[in-house]
């Protein structure tokens, strides 16, 4: 069955959504704040996700964004008191699928639970593909080589993992903290430095192609722009 992540500070609703979920065939798992709710999605794997937008430490819409860089295809929806029109259009420039206003009822959350997995299940858009086109690189992600001419480049694991999370937010930034969370599992100091390491090593690589630069966003982090 489909497994659900649900990030809900209320400890009263949020128990009483993942016990209702869980009784109606959905095993789902529990945050109760953003980044508790960004740890569980980068160690585990969900099928859909369903986040309020008013938490502690960290924002629906913040997770949202973070989580959208690791994976453009999972289902959001939102949770929240907010009713206002703007509120609701920010959570679906965010990239949400659906957006549910307190109070509601179980019933009706089932049922767009179930239209969206219906939808996800249904599209072929949610394959994740096996290359990545880099201006004139392909990049093979299973294979860990990136092709330039004909002229094939072996990756390392990390070189593998850190240009794929690039990749996928083509010509947009990638913050420090979410690349080193992904990639080597969390922020410390030592990985950083690593990270650097390996950002110009990628950038050596890339250099064949002059319209390919990886650059560094002042506050954010780094941006692969073609």
């Amino acid at each position: 069955m489909p497994t659900i992540l649900l990030v809900e500070d209320d400890p009263n609703l949020g128990q009483l959504v993942q016990e209702y979920l869980t009784m109606k065939g959905y095993p789902t798992e529990r945050a109760t704040d953003g980044n508790q709710g960004l740890q569980l999605f980068m160690t585990g794997t969900y099928d859909l996700c369903i986040f309020d937008v008013m938490m502690p430490k960290k924002d629906g819409f913040t997770l949202a964004k973070e989580v959208r860089m690791g994976n453009r295809d999972v289902p959001i929806i939102f949770l929240t008191a907010k009713s206002m029109q703007e509120d609701t259009i920010q959570g679906f420039k965010v990239g949400a699928d659906d957006y549910i206003t307190k109070p509601f009822s179980m019933e009706e959350l089932l049922l767009r639970i179930q239209a969206i997995l219906r939808r996800s299940q249904r599209s072929t858009d949610t394959l994740e593909p096996a290359t990545y086109q880099i201006g004139n690189f392909a990049f093979d992600y299973p294979h860990q080589l990136l092709t330039h001419n004909e002229n094939a480049q072996k990756l390392t694991s990390k070189e593998s993992e850190l240009l794929k999370l690039l990749a996928q937010n083509l010509n947009q930034p990638v913050s420090r903290s979410f690349a080193l969370k992904m990639v080597w599992g969390d922020d410390s100091y030592f990985n950083a430095r690593s990270m650097d390491v390996y950002v110009t090593k990628l950038r050596k690589y890339l250099k064949e192609d002059p319209s390919v630069q990886l650059v560094n966003v002042h506050g954010e982090g780094f941006k692969l722009i073609v």
